[in-house]
């Protein structure tokens, strides 16, 4: 037993180190989208999300890489790059399916059911990750799923409270909701053959 911990700790540990890379580079890139994004004022951000109008559905795949401003960037950089890792541990195409997925769903729940204004931030596939790391420990139960949804509920656990609502104009606690709640469906869609069936890549 003790031997097969030590086993798994070894080999995710070395996943962990290949795919540095990956995780990386995606928290680069958001830094390298918003310091131009920065430089033009922030006028990029007209391509977030805006709620139930018909130009708005163009921010379902761009509003996750803006921000609106560097604080907002750099609070989400952290978490982005953790769970990244967590789930890149179960392979890089689950990593692409759940990441594509979230960012789909999510955006377009957003759009049908968010306020009005304009919807931008990492933060909705932050908790779709979060969504999915929960609810894959319980329908995968081994020592990788168990290990990793302890560290996230210890170091992360405070997270959770953004899945309430809040007066914050400019917080976004729907997207945080339907993020995690995307997070869950991409779960159930990966325990279901038919669907995955369906799905191009």
């Amino acid at each position: 037993m003790l031997q097969n911990f030590l086993d798994t700790l070894v080999t995710s540990t070395n996943q962990l180190k290949a795919h540095l890379p990956i995780t990386i580079g995606f928290v680069v890139l958001l830094f390298g989208i918003h310091i131009l994004n920065f430089l033009l004022g922030y006028r990029l951000n007209i391509l977030g999300i805006w709620p139930r109008k018909p130009w708005g559905l163009i921010g379902i795949p761009f509003s996750p890489f803006l921000h609106g401003d560097f604080s907002h960037l750099i609070f989400n950089s952290l978490p982005l790059f953790i769970f990244s890792n967590f789930i890149l541990l179960q392979g890089l195409h689950l990593y692409l399916f759940v990441t594509v997925s979230v960012i789909l769903l999510s955006g377009i729940l957003v759009w049908l059911l968010g306020r009005p204004g304009i919807h931008v931030g990492a933060s909705s596939l932050i908790m779709g990750y979060l969504g999915f790391i929960t609810i894959n420990a319980f329908l995968n139960p081994n020592v990788l799923s168990v290990i990793v949804i302890l560290v996230t509920v210890i170091y992360f656990g405070g997270i959770f409270s953004n899945l309430l609502p809040s007066s914050e104009k400019q917080v976004s606690w729907e997207g945080h909701l339907l993020g995690f709640i995307s997070g869950l469906i991409t779960a159930y869609i990966l325990t279901q053959p038919k669907l995955l069936a369906l799905i191009p890549f």
